[in-house]
């Protein structure tokens, strides 16, 4: 079965040129949205996706109605394949992966999306690493400054519990308890 998804952005748009596009390539079920595809909580993708069949093929008018990354793409053609089903797109005929070159093209697709998600992880690594040499420091800021945590020390020390001290300080007591088993 031929299944299609049409898709527009606003409410003042209509998706009606989408569905003859789709009819004449022989859709037999339809699932249309006026949502966002920035979204990827689309309801009616999503259903669309669930009825798909081994032997299925789901067809869109352009690959913009479907995903707005390579990786909402990717993943969306990987729920397909899980599926058993196809995929074609009718403004970019290459884009069917029920044909051998389809999928070649997807193959070489999904391998430059991967290399280019290594590159991003390896820029961000040696980005932190030289962030690091510089001396700065990632995660929250501290609660409390050097002055209040060795106020805090010295009350702790003298027996004062870690709540009362903790709420002198405006933060939790698991704060205060952390730095007290810190300077044990």
């Amino acid at each position: 079965m031929i299944i299609g998804y049409a898709r527009c952005s606003t409410l003042a748009q209509d998706y009606e040129a989408q569905l003859d596009a789709l009819r004449v390539v022989g859709a037999e079920q339809f699932f249309a949205e006026k949502i966002s595809g920035a979204r990827s909580d689309r309801p009616r993708l999503a259903k669309a996706l669930a009825a798909l069949q081994p032997g299925d093929t789901l067809v869109v008018t352009k690959l913009d109605r479907l995903a707005r990354s390579l990786k909402d793409l990717l993943t969306i053609l990987d729920a397909i394949a899980k599926a058993g089903a196809g995929f074609r797109c009718i403004d970019v005929p290459a884009l069917d992966t029920t044909s051998p070159y389809g999928q070649l093209l997807l193959g070489v697709l999904g391998a430059l999306a991967q290399f280019e998600r290594s590159l991003i992880l390896s820029r961000t690594s040696e980005g932190r690493k030289r962030a690091q040499a510089k001396g700065i420091r990632f995660g929250r800021k501290p609660s409390l400054n050097a002055y209040q945590r060795q106020e805090a020390l010295q009350r702790l020390a003298g027996g004062e519990t870690t709540r009362d001290i903790a709420r002198s300080f405006a933060v939790s007591h698991s704060t205060i308890a952390r730095l007290g088993a810190q300077s044990t």
